[in-house]
């Protein structure tokens, strides 16, 4: 029996920044070596002479934060080398999204749904999820709601037993940045699909149809 590492992430918060809620899963077999395509990459990293920053698609796009100081044609590169690592990697994934304004603002009622949607899909993928000894859960507890939904639903559908909880600060798991990866893609798509892209989108990806052709596509391969 092996064990399963489960990674979250989340785009977008309960504010008025953002349309849409998302939050997304990455499954890991332990027992499936990633070892040899994270070093792959860093050697990449190295040789391109790019900054090895642990990836975080918001303020790569925007230029913020450990990116401030990289022009936006490096920023594109680095992008690129995260991508091509990950369409390698190993994982399977699910992603949850719910546009806010059907929730009428009200926070309980978002957070039910997301019980629901993640309990729900635990039960039916069940019989795969309980062959596992183990199954570890990594998120960062950034926000309260997607932490109480998640251990609600994980609670509520496998055995309490076979189930650890780990703080995963996205800096020291590569599987973690994918979630984010992941996460940003999705939302991408939904952005493309209803003409809601933004300057930093077209920058990054020119339009919905190379979008779609060169990442949505090859990521959604992956689709647990």
């Amino acid at each position: 029996m092996s064990e399963l590492s489960i990674f979250v992430d989340e785009s977008g918060e309960w504010g008025k920044r953002s349309e849409y809620y998302l939050i997304t899963l990455v499954f890991h077999v332990q027992s499936e070596p990633i070892v040899e395509h994270i070093a792959s990459y860093e050697r990449h990293l190295a040789d391109s002479r790019l900054p090895d920053i642990p990836f975080h698609a918001g303020p790569l796009f925007n230029g913020h934060d450990d990116y401030e100081h990289v022009d936006l044609s490096d920023r594109k590169r680095l992008f690129v080398a995260f991508f091509n690592l990950v369409r390698n990697l190993p994982f399977r994934y699910v992603t949850f999204a719910h546009h806010k304004s059907v929730f009428d603002g009200r926070k309980s009622r978002f957070e039910a749904q997301l019980k629901r949607d993640l309990a729900d899909f635990l039960l039916s993928h069940l019989d795969e999820l309980q062959s596992y000894k183990t199954i570890k859960v990594y998120y960062d507890n950034g926000q309260q709601v997607v932490s109480n939904a998640l251990k609600a639903a994980i609670d509520y559908a496998l055995s309490k037993e076979a189930v650890v909880y780990k703080d995963a600060q996205p800096k020291d798991y590569r599987l973690e940045q994918t979630a984010d990866l992941m996460c940003t893609i999705e939302l991408t798509a939904l952005k493309f699909d209803s003409g809601e892209e933004t300057a930093t989108d077209l920058k990054m990806f020119r339009n919905r149809r190379d979008f779609r052709k060169n990442y949505l596509k090859i990521l959604r391969r992956k689709r647990f």
